[in-house]
């Protein structure tokens, strides 16, 4: 077959129209090849630049994930809320709550607005402690994506007043502000404004800080801790 072409190609070449005729062929051959090539050129590299938008995308969201759970950790206490079957609610609440004291969980509390359904709102540090203390639980549908504003949920909830158990010398976990997870002991409290005076157990050298009541949770009651009449440390109502 390859002598037939080769005798085939001479005789073109013996006549100009011959000559004519397999270059034309040639210049076919070489402008197909060309393209076949450039479409190769380009398909590699249109996937070079798919795969280059891809790694982009990727690192874009990885710094936007590790940026919000800064955020979040430097935020302080969020509000989650965690989907639930309808008329499940007190039930799914009581896992929740049962879950986050076994594994020690920074959930703070775990709320049900009146009249709502389908829904109920975990109190956490982070969103791990809530889809943690969620984990497993029979009727819970999972959290959703965003934390949600305490505004958002603030007309639901009703105002209660509740009994806060502190006294002088509690050890106490603050759990909000510049001094979260510190640990420190009760020196003052006042009732009217509503704020503890606190001493950090770890610092070098005793100063005392004023904080919020719902910023601290007594983690230990060492035995001297006092009892007054003028405080009234024992069982102070505040509104919730």
């Amino acid at each position: 077959m390859s002598e037939k072409n080769e005798n085939k190609d001479e005789e073109k070449l013996k006549s100009n129209d011959g000559q004519d005729e397999l270059m034309d062929e040639w210049a076919r051959t070489d402008a197909e090849s060309v393209k076949k090539s450039e479409a190769a050129e380009k398909e590699q590299e249109d996937e070079e630049e798919l795969i280059e938008k891809k790694d982009k995308k990727e690192k874009k969201e990885t710094k936007e994930s590790k940026n919000l759970k800064k955020q979040e950790e430097e935020s302080g206490i969020k509000i989650y809320a965690l989907r639930t079957t309808a008329n499940r609610e007190d039930q799914v609440m009581d896992f929740v709550y049962s879950n986050a004291q076994k594994k020690k969980l920074h959930v703070y509390s775990v709320i049900r607005p009146h009249g709502m359904r389908g829904y109920i709102f975990v109190e956490a540090e982070t969103r791990s402690d809530a889809e943690q203390a969620a984990f497993n639980v029979p009727y819970a549908r999972g959290i959703l994506p965003a934390p949600v504003d305490y505004k958002e949920i603030a007309h639901m909830l009703e105002q209660v007043k509740v009994q806060m158990n502190i006294r002088k010398n509690d050890i106490v976990e603050i759990i909000s502000g510049p001094f979260k997870r510190e640990q420190a002991k009760i020196t003052r409290i006042d009732k009217s404004k509503e704020d503890v005076v606190v001493e950090l157990l770890e610092s070098a050298v005793p100063i005392p800080i004023t904080v919020k009541m719902d910023a601290v949770r007594v983690i230990r009651r060492e035995e001297g801790a006092e009892e007054t009449k003028e405080e009234n440390d024992e069982d102070m109502e505040t509104e919730m």
